[in-house]
């Protein structure tokens, strides 16, 4: 019982990782887009931009946070 937690906590990283990157890369791509169109107003896309990048981080430090304590309690 003890390798399936310790397996699905390694899934569970993996695929926090992969959801993580892509959030990342859709939000950077949408600030680029916005950016394109409107060059002017950058300053107040790439503030927002940084801090929803902060927050995407932040729950995939929380769910690796969550993987590791599977690991240690198992």
């Amino acid at each position: 019982m003890e390798y399936i937690a310790k397996a699905a906590a390694a899934i569970g990283v993996g695929l926090i990782i992969l959801a993580v990157a892509y959030g990342m890369g859709k939000t950077g791509k949408a600030a680029m887009e916005a950016i394109a169109r409107q060059p002017q107003s950058s300053d107040k896309i790439t503030g927002a931009m940084i801090v929803v990048l902060g927050l995407i981080e932040g729950a995939a430090l929380f769910g690796i946070i969550v993987c590791l304590l599977i690991v240690v309690r198992s």
